[in-house]
Formats: structure tokens, C-alpha cells, sequence
């Protein structure tokens, strides 16, 4: 499952910007809509949460990376405004109950000794599969002349046929602890509540303005952008894995305070730069930077109740998301405006986030949920205090 979605969200991705600027004329503006609409399903990752009283998990992660498959299929089919849209909600309805239930999964079946390593090396399967599709693209389109359509079908009809194999090729795996089947808002998760927002918020500025950036400002051709994506990838193939280690021996505050000083860096240049070269080395930090995220999962499942995964999961993709679907728009008119004042806004996110982590302990546990708790909402009684609850 680790390989076959960034499989096909890859070439989504590798050639969206290129396709939507050549076959529907997109501005800023545009891409900045489709963004937004494509995390409104991420802003509903709470409800997958109610699908799970009627499907096990691995059920549901298989169902749902089919729909992604589909979205991804159809894309070049409708290469218009409000079509773009509509495949576009198709493939992220898909992706982000994929990415809920992975992160659920990932969880529950790992201990917490060997979750940061296993998570690097699951980087690296992801990041292996990326690689295969960025080569694809820049073999059959730079060489062959395949046409946006016709790869936007190969990608989505070869993760049907994975899919398939996944589904009659698997057992049902125990999920071991059950799960909460309600969802709630513990007190005593909102540092990571806070962290979880704030990476919504940065990473849509990474996704959408800075490789738009690539595009629209240094004029990257579709194979540029998929050599750019490749080295990303090459990296964390080759990194990653040694990332979880790193994360495991210096503890979740000193990884994610590094991540984010660097992330400030990052986009302060992103602002000032004025060379494509430089741009694509910025581009693969910030990349690299991003792998280091691994912490904040890590730093959950040190402090949560194994019977929260899962319900967490959901309502944490609602809360990263509420930032994604309304900043992609807001950014897009500053964009049209001044690029660079997008970039410095991405620096204050970062800042932002600094702060929170600077919080998290360096032993992080259940009851020892953060350094600093000026609102008493640490080390409460880890009974759910619901919001919502399904029957």
C-alpha cells in the first residue's frame, strides 16, 4: 500500500502544474481553487472514522486507494476548469482516507521502539515508487511522445491492477488494541493538535506555491519538473531510513526544532531567489526537510492511548486541514500580487511551529505530554471528551 499510492499520486502531481498552465490556461488564482478543493476532503478525514463501523481498516484502505486510482485515470479526460476540479475531489476523496488509515495502521502494528525506523524505511518504499513514476513520465513523454491523457490512464490502470493483487493476495491483518469508534478532542493532545495544524498550513505552500514557482517564474518544462522530483526522491531513498534512526536516538523536540529552523531558511530564499538552480536546490531541501515529520507521528504515539489511534487519525487530518483548504485560495490572490510575500508568510508558519516543539519534552509520554502547559490542558484524565460520536 506504501508503494502503489505514491505511485499514481506522483504522476498526478509531476504533471499538474504543466498540464493545467498548457491545456486549461490556469493562473495563479485557478491553481490556488483546485489546491483548496483538493483538501476539502482532507478537512473530512473525520468522518472515516464512521465508514469504520461498517469496514475494517484494511478494507477501507484498499476501497479507497481504487477511488484515487479513478480520480487520477479521468484526469486527462476533462482538461477544462470545473473538470479539473471534479477529478481533482474524485482522486482526494481516495488519497486522504488513504493516508488517515495508513497512519492509523502504522500505529497500531508497530511498536514504539521501532515505529521512527519502520516509518523512514516506509519513506523509502514511497519514495522508490515516486522515482518509478517521475522516470516514467520523463521516458514516455520526453521520449516517446505519450500525451498527458494517455499517462494520466497508464498510472491510474496500474494501480487497479495492484490493488487487485493487494486485496486476493493478503490476509486480514489483527489490528490488535481496539479502536475507539467515536471521535473526540483530548485536552491533552494540543501540542500535537498544534503541530499537526501548522504542517497543514506550511505544506501547502511547499505543494502548490513553490513547484508553481518552478513553473510559472523559472519556466520548468514537465521533464525539468520531473528530474527535480526524482532527486527529491533519491534522496529520501536514500536517507530516510537513517532519518528514523536519527529521530529515534535525539528524540522528537531537537528533530522537529531542526526541521523547522531550517524550514524558516528555507522560505525566507524562497522569497529572495532570483536563479533556477538555486531554486531546485531549495526545492530538494525543503523536500528533505519534510522527511523529518516522521517525529511528529512518533511523538503521538509515545503520548496517546493505543485506543485513540485510529479516531486520532481522523480528526488530526480535519485539523491539518483546515489551514489546506482555505490557504491555497487566500495565497493564490497574494500570489497574484507579490510571490514573495507568500514565501515570507511561509516562514511565519514555521516560526510558529518552532514554538510549539520547543514544547515537547524530551522523554514524551502518557502523562508527560509537554514541557510548558500555561492552560492546564496536559496530563488530564485520558477519558475521551467527545465531540461527535457515531452509532
Amino acid at each position: 500500500m506504501a508503494f502503489v499510492m505514491p505511485l499514481v499520486f506522483s504522476v498526478w502531481n509531476a504533471l499538474l502544474n504543466n498540464f493545467v498552465v498548457e491545456q486549461a490556461q490556469f493562473s495563479g488564482a485557478e491553481i490556488g481553487i483546485l489546491q483548496s478543493l483538493r483538501e476539502v476532503p482532507g478537512f473530512l478525514a473525520f468522518t472515516a472514522v464512521f465508514v469504520l463501523l461498517v469496514l475494517r481498516e484494511q478494507t477501507f484502505a484498499l476501497l479507497s486507494l481504487a477511488v484515487m486510482c479513478i480520480g487520477v485515470a479521468l484526469t486527462g479526460w476533462l482538461p477544462f476548469e470545473f473538470g479539473l476540479y471534479c477529478t481533482t475531489v474524485v482522486m482526494s476523496i481516495g488519497f486522504h482516507y488513504v493516508e488517515t488509515i495508513n497512519q492509523s495502521l502504522t500505529l497500531q502494528w508497530l511498536s514504539k521502539d521501532k515505529s521512527a525506523y519502520f516509518m523512514g524505511k516506509q519513506l523509502a518504499v514511497k519514495s522508490f515508487a515516486s522515482l518509478l513514476a517521475y522516470g516514467s513520465i520523463w521516458l514516455l513523454m520526453g521520449y516517446f511522445g505519450v500525451t498527458y491523457k494517455s499517462m494520466y490512464m497508464l498510472a491510474g490502470g496500474l494501480g487497479l491492477i495492484i490493488i487487485v493483487v493487494l486485496w486476493f493476495g493478503f490476509k486480514q491483518f489483527s489490528h490488535g488494541v481496539v479502536q475507539h469508534k467515536n471521535l473526540f478532542l483530548r485536552r491533552r493532545y494540543w501540542l500535537y493538535y498544534g503541530l499537526v495544524f501548522f504542517s497543514g498550513a506550511r505544506r501547502q505552500i511547499f505543494m502548490v506555491f513553490a513547484s508553481f514557482m518552478m513553473v510559472e517564474k523559472f519556466g520548468y518544462s514537465v521533464g525539468d519538473i520531473s528530474l527535480l522530483f526524482m532527486l527529491n526522491y533519491i534522496f529520501n531513498l536514500l536517507f530516510a531510513p537513517a532519518i528514523g534512526r536519527w529521530i529515534s536516538k535525539i528524540g522528537e523536540q531537537k528533530a522537529l526544532s531542526i526541521e523547522y529552523i531550517g524550514l524558516v531558511a528555507v522560505f525566507i530564499c524562497y522569497a529572495l531567489v532570483t536563479s533556477p538552480h538555486l531554486a531546485a536546490v531549495l526545492y530538494v531541501v525543503d523536500h528533505l526537510f519534510f522527511a523529518m515529520a516522521i517525529a511528529t507521528k512518533t511523538y503521538f504515539q509515545k503520548i496517546a492511548d493505543h485506543r485513540d489511534f485510529a479516531s486520532t487519525a481522523s480528526v488530526s487530518f480535519t485539523i491539518n486541514h483546515i489551514a489546506a483548504v482555505i490557504i491555497p485560495v487566500l495565497l493564490g490572490i497574494v500570489w497574484l500580487s507579490s510571490p514573495s510575500m507568500v514565501f515570507y508568510i511561509g516562514a511565519g508558519f514555521a516560526v510558529c511551529s518552532l514554538c510549539l516543539a520547543i514544547n515537547i519534552p524530551t522523554h514524551p509520554s502518557l502523562g508527560n505530554e509537554v514541557r510548558h502547559n500555561p492552560l492546564g490542558w496536559a496530563n488530564q484524565s485520558i477519558e475521551a471528551e467527545p465531540i461527535a460520536e457515531g452509532r
